[in-house]
């Protein structure tokens, strides 16, 4: 036990200290610092999503593009991969000042399978055509294990290349149809034309093993335990994955798609991006998918609100809706920041921003002033949350007004936020 005297000396110790802070403070004190600014642009990694061919591009107001990708035009031969093909589309994609949204997929309605054909002339691989969506076709076989083999060894590869590139925001994977974890047209046989529940196991536990950066996603349609094994695997529906929604704003959501998202937890966003794609199960999905009302009774900006998207494959838009209309949804998805505090002294900046949007950034985003970045990132600040950062000055003639750095972004990008402080 500490005798009287040495707790009075560290008592006098501390007051000393304080009382020096506070001098040192009451010398050198924070001011408010004016600051304005607003978000007209849509921002990174968010908002409406066109595809790469869409004809629009350079008008839309739009961050991300879309694009399929077949494993075909990648590999040829085992182990041998066609970089040229993916780093031409990517290039591409950010020199329009965008970022790339990639899904890779093996079965398309009215088209061949897209298995690399090394594999399709090993001795007991058959493939089946039969009709889905009215069309002849290609159904891989799932019981081979050279095809298993290869999407193990293909996402390995190209996580090991591309995980880090921050020309892809998002990556989407999964099986059947359009690789949305169905085939409800067409010969659905668990472990033959689709893959058994052990390599969809096995597939989802190696994507958490290879990706570390880029946030990889599935349809939520894989809630469907007769399918996949996420609703009875705990364990499986734990890992970090996002998902999307290829029916948003249909008539039959609530009933259909809701509670596939109900089943893998409705706060997986907080830390996994959510997104989707407007509905064409009808024209008028189409047509009125960015109308006040949504063509059945839920909008855009309420749907976004509820599940907390942070983009929309919205290709058919253009055609429905005036270019202003398309910014103003690109925006009610994903983060928005505001800066509601900015005050500095000889030495330190402080700044309180605020996350006003319905979603996180998903990547690390630093407050910044100069070449000075505070430590804290941004990344899974969610809606309504703020943050306190200090940031060191390294000088205070001309302070310039605060920046948000990412390094996933391309030449051309810029996270933006908004202030009215005077």
């Amino acid at each position: 036990m500490r005798s009287r005297s040495t707790i009075s000396e560290t008592l006098v110790s501390c007051v000393l200290v304080l009382s020096a802070n506070s001098l040192a403070m009451a010398e050198d004190p924070f001011k408010p610092v004016p600051l304005q600014s607003k978000i007209e642009s849509v921002q990174p990694h968010t908002g409406l999503v066109l595809w790469t061919t869409n004809e629009k591009l350079e008008q839309a107001p739009v961050q991300l593009e879309f694009s399929y990708i077949k494993y075909s035009d990648l590999c040829a031969e085992p182990g041998e991969y066609r970089w040229d093909y993916l780093e031409t589309l990517l290039n591409e994609v950010a020199a329009a000042k965008h970022q790339a949204i990639l899904r890779f997929y093996d079965t398309y309605p009215g088209k061949p399978t897209e298995v690399p054909a090394y594999i399709k002339k090993r001795p007991g691989y058959k493939e089946r055509t039969a009709k889905s969506e009215g069309k002849p076709t290609g159904f891989p076989d799932w019981s081979h294990p050279d095809l298993a083999s290869f999407v193990i060894d293909f996402f390995t590869a190209f996580a090991a290349k591309y995980d880090s590139d921050p020309r892809i925001a998002y990556v989407q994977v999964g099986f059947g149809l359009w690789s949305e974890y169905h085939i409800y047209d067409g010969p659905f046989e668990l472990g033959k034309t689709f893959p058994s529940k052990d390599f969809q196991t096995q597939f989802a536990r190696h994507l958490s093993d290879v990706f570390f950066h880029t946030p990889w996603m599935i349809s939520v349609d894989a809630s469907d335990d007769e399918v996949a094994p996420f609703l009875d695997d705990d364990d499986l529906r734990s890992l970090k994955f996002g998902l999307f929604d290829d029916s948003l704003l249909c008539k039959q959501h609530a009933t259909e798609n809701e509670p596939d998202w109900n089943a893998f937890d409705r706060s997986r966003w907080r830390t996994s991006p959510a997104g989707g794609e407007f509905s064409y199960y009808t024209d008028r999905d189409q047509k009125l998918a960015l109308s006040p009302n949504g063509p059945n009774g839920m909008s855009l900006e309420e749907a976004a609100k509820k599940f907390h998207l942070s983009f929309v494959i919205a290709d058919a838009q253009p055609q429905h809706q005036p270019l202003e209309r398309l910014r103003s949804a690109g925006l009610a998805l994903g983060y928005k920041f505001c800066i509601t505090r900015f005050e500095a002294n000889s030495k330190l900046a402080r700044v309180t921003i605020t996350n006003t949007g319905v979603a996180p950034i998903y990547y690390d985003a630093y407050l910044a002033i100069a070449s000075q970045r505070a430590t804290q990132s941004l990344k899974g600040l969610l809606p309504g949350e703020s943050l306190d950062v200090e940031i060191p000055l390294l000088t205070t003639t001309g302070l310039k007004p605060p920046k948000i750095e990412c390094d996933r972004l391309v030449p051309g990008q810029s996270i933006d936020y908004e202030a009215n402080l005077k």
